[in-house]
C-alpha cells in the first residue's frame, strides 16, 4: 500500500469525524433553542441537562455555550410565580428532576439586568426580584436539585462546574 493512500484514508477518516462532531454540534445547538424558556416539553428525556431558574439568570446563554462549545443537549426552563405559588416543580420538568441543575443570582443583579429589559416594572423591583430569588433557591432546596449563584462568574466557569457537579462529559472536542 503506498504512503499517498494511507494519507488519504486518514484524511477520508479525520473528515467523517470531523462531519459527526459538527453534526452532533448543530444537533445540540437546535435542541438547546427549540427547548429555550420551555418553549417545547417535548423530547426533554432526550436532554443531558435541563436548567432551570428565574429570568435572566443566565439559562440561555449557559445551553447555548453548553450546546455550541460541548456538544451537550441542554434545555432550560423558567421558574416563575405560579410555580412558587404552588411550592412545586412545573409539571413538564417534573419527571426529569435527575436532569435539573438550578441558576440562581443575586437579588440586586437581577434587579439590574431586568430595568435594562423593563425599565421601572414591578418585573424589575428590587422586592419582586428578591422574591423571585427566595422563591426559587426554596424550590431548588426542596426538591435537591444542584445549584449555583451565577451572579460574578463568567458562563465558561457555569459551564464548567454544572458538567463537574453532574458528571457529565462534554460530546465534542
Amino acid at each position: 500500500m503506498s504512503s499517498t493512500s494511507t494519507a488519504s484514508r486518514r484524511s477520508i477518516t479525520r473528515c467523517r469525524t470531523t462531519t459527526g462532531k459538527y453534526q452532533h454540534r448543530i444537533e445540540a445547538v437546535n435542541y438547546a433553542l427549540s427547548h429555550d424558556d420551555g418553549q417545547s416539553n417535548r423530547d426533554l428525556e432526550q436532554s443531558d441537562v435541563i436548567l432551570v431558574g428565574v429570568s435572566r439568570s443566565g439559562k440561555t446563554p449557559t445551553c447555548l455555550y453548553l450546546a455550541l462549545q460541548l456538544g451537550i443537549k441542554a434545555a432550560n426552563y423558567p421558574l416563575i410565580p405560579e410555580d412558587f405559588e404552588r411550592g412545586s416543580l412545573p409539571p413538564a420538568i417534573e419527571r426529569q428532576r435527575h436532569k435539573l441543575y438550578g441558576l440562581t443570582i443575586s437579588s440586586a443583579r437581577l434587579s439590574e439586568i431586568r430595568h435594562e429589559r423593563r425599565p421601572d416594572s414591578r418585573y424589575a423591583s428590587l422586592d419582586n426580584c428578591r422574591f423571585e430569588v427566595e422563591e426559587a433557591e426554596r424550590l431548588m432546596r426542596r426538591y435537591g436539585i444542584p445549584w449555583l449563584n451565577s451572579t460574578t462568574r463568567s458562563i465558561e466557569e457555569i459551564a464548567t462546574k454544572i458538567l463537574q457537579d453532574i458528571k457529565l462529559e462534554r460530546r465534542v472536542f
